[in-house]
């Protein structure tokens, strides 16, 4: 009895497995390849913006987990801070600025405020309201995390000079 002879299986170029992704070269010609048809342009486009932006997504939380926080809680302490010592914002506009539904808001709140970080009073103009203010510790903690946060991206923009900075703000700015 004879046996079918057996198919070979061209060899694909492997793509590495880290969180990078392959070389985007490598993959546009792999588009090019599959598919002649289309232009694989844009994936590589929006390929370098993924990638570049969870690598800032990490070293930003690489920096916030010294402080045993996570995004959220550094974005709201941060939104607070920024308003000024003793300022106060209410929940709904605190949602508004980080855009969040006001359900996510209270589960942050309910978080920082078990911390100590942030406090809820009533809202003297409206009596069914609420503002919420940072503690002398959450505003401790936004200014010295603010410092670290900063000394971190620029750190990893290191490599842009002022003007690529500018320039690619600019052209992030045009996406729609």
């Amino acid at each position: 009895m004879s046996q079918a002879p057996k198919k070979s299986i061209p060899k694909k170029a492997v793509i590495s497995s880290t969180t990078e992704g392959g070389p985007m070269e490598g993959i546009l010609a792999q588009w090019r390849r599959e598919r002649p048809d289309i232009d694989p342009a844009p994936m590589a486009v929006c390929g370098e913006v993924w990638r570049a932006g969870e690598k800032l997504r990490q070293g930003v939380l690489d920096n916030i987990s010294n402080y045993n926080l996570d995004f959220a809680g550094m974005d709201v302490l941060f939104t607070l801070r920024r308003q000024g010592k003793g300022e106060t914002l209410s929940p709904s506009l605190l949602a508004k600025d980080m855009m969040l539904s006001t359900s996510a808001m209270t589960n942050r709140l309910d978080r920082l405020e078990k911390r100590g970080l942030i406090e809820r009073m009533m809202d003297p103009n409206d009596r069914r309201g609420q503002m919420v203010a940072l503690t002398d510790d959450g505003f401790h903690l936004a200014n010295e995390m603010v410092v670290t946060h900063v000394k971190k991206e620029e750190a990893m923009l290191s490599n842009l000079s002022d003007e690529e900075r500018q320039h690619l703000r600019h052209l992030l700015a045009k996406i729609d």
